[in-house]
């Protein structure tokens, strides 16, 4: 599993889809999230605007596990 650190109390999983390198900028969030499954916390989630926080675990298949630290 990939540590994520952010320095905010949160962040969107459109910024996170950019910051954890998955997509090269942040116009790529919405056609990445209606190809792609994304899993937080055991769920089905493709809002780009979910907030993520500290504990946060995002699963990708193909691409890894994730999990956000501050």
């Amino acid at each position: 599993m990939t540590k994520v650190q952010i320095g905010t109390e949160y962040i969107t999983l459109g910024q996170f889809l950019k910051l954890a390198d998955i997509i090269q900028s942040g116009g790529m969030a919405k056609w990445f999230l209606s190809e792609y499954e994304i899993f937080i916390n055991g769920e089905l989630d493709n809002r780009r605007g979910k907030k993520l926080r500290d504990g946060d675990k995002i699963d990708i298949p193909s691409f890894g596990s994730f999990t956000i630290t501050r």
